[in-house]
């Protein structure tokens, strides 16, 4: 169902994007390319079918985001709460409980002094 979800959503923004880029800014658009009134939609029923459109799968998008996380898959239900950062570190890191604090060099032998 995620998946067919998924699908339809990214349908849905596909022809918002299509319907937005025919539409021009000042009103004209689609509809500026038909001349004659005497049309089978007309001047003004192709802009309110555009705006309509646009209204209409804007809301299904919307919709459809809301609805959708309701079918997000979560794998391992029983396991304990951890992010994979910390599963990562936790598995990269090994402590060594010796050196938990720097030595800032008090480990090394004493220099003998240079004589000229």
């Amino acid at each position: 169902m995620y998946v067919f979800l998924s699908i339809f959503i990214l349908i849905a923004s596909i022809l918002l994007i299509l319907i937005v880029l025919v539409q021009n800014s000042k009103g004209g658009g689609l509809a500026s390319g038909f001349s004659s009134s005497n049309q089978i939609m007309g001047v003004r029923k192709t802009t309110d079918f555009l705006e309509k459109a646009t209204w209409g799968l804007a809301a299904a998008v919307v919709v459809l985001c809301v609805v959708i996380t309701t079918f997000i898959p979560r794998h391992e239900l029983n396991a304990p709460q951890q992010s994979e950062i910390q599963q990562q570190v936790n598995e990269a890191v090994t402590v060594d409980p010796n050196l938990m604090s720097p030595d800032f060099g008090t480990a090394q032998p004493d220099a003998a002094p240079v004589e000229e």
